[in-house]
């Protein structure tokens, strides 16, 4: 594994994240890593530093840093409701600390969401260049789809406008995204002709990524996963992939006696 080095950064704006860069004098690849509901908690910084080992560049911002309660952020006793656009302004202000970095190659930042911030790639990307939105078990429940003061533009808009490629990443037994939902979000992508590739890995509940939270992970599935990404970031990343072509590739793995109703939520 290659030596990195980890610290923690202040972007424009205040907003306060943890960068891990592989040694290398570059050009690298990098990723915006978004956390999940709580926060940036040390699951994400392990994610943030196992990029930097596979040769990326990665920030992970504290998206919720406004929040008056870390701890009880960190523990998931209350939530954070983030804003589309307060997510494109700490996403901004990311995208431009990494574009500093010397070693980084701006033309090959990817940004990742998981669970709450899954929408949120597809969002920026809808406003900005990025190389690339991995949505991780998100930006497909029913709640997506509403317009609100949280989400004050249409997903089905929003998607509209991406042009990046789409990494899609889902479980068969998460309790808050249906197969059917998969398959929504699926259609939307495929009705205005983006590029995606979508996965429903058998078995996985909601979750299923984070290694500290024992009930919910599944090791299989989440190297799975994450080789699944790699080889996807590998592909869109590479000189010679065409952007005027399009690839679609959809593959869910379930029971022929899936009942979403039966999915439960684990700890």
């Amino acid at each position: 594994m290659p030596d990195i080095a980890t610290k923690t950064v202040q972007c424009n704006g205040g907003l306060p994240a943890f960068l891990a860069v592989p040694a290398s004098d570059g050009p690298l690849p990098a990723i915006v890593l978004m956390h999940e509901r709580y926060g940036l908690v040390q699951h994400t910084r392990d994610l943030a530093a196992r990029f930097a080992r596979e040769g990326f560049a990665c920030i992970a911002p504290d998206f919720f840093h406004k929040h008056p309660d870390q701890a009880a952020l960190h523990r998931g006793d209350v939530g954070y409701d983030m804003t589309d656009p307060e997510a494109v302004e700490h996403l901004n202000a990311a995208l431009d600390q990494l574009a500093a970095l010397p070693q980084v190659d701006p033309g090959k930042i990817a940004v990742m969401g998981v669970c709450q911030t899954g929408r949120h790639p597809l969002v920026l990307a809808a406003q900005r260049p990025i190389a690339a939105a991995l949505v991780w078990y998100g930006a497909a429940s029913q709640r997506e789809w509403q317009v609100n003061a949280r989400y004050p533009k249409p997903l089905d808009e929003i998607i509209a406008a991406v042009d990046c490629p789409v990494l899609g990443i889902f479980g068969e037994a998460d309790h808050v995204i249906s197969l059917d939902d998969v398959k929504r979000f699926r259609d939307c992508l495929e009705r205005h002709d983006k590029s995606y590739t979508i996965k429903v890995y058998a078995g996985a509940p909601h979750g299923w990524l984070n290694d500290t939270m024992p009930g919910r992970y599944r090791r299989a599935q989440a190297e799975a996963g994450w080789a699944l990404q790699l080889a996807f970031l590998k592909q869109v990343l590479d000189p010679g992939y065409d952007r005027s072509r399009r690839v679609q590739i959809y593959e869910c793995e379930h029971s022929a006696g899936y009942d979403f109703t039966k999915n439960v939520r684990m700890e």
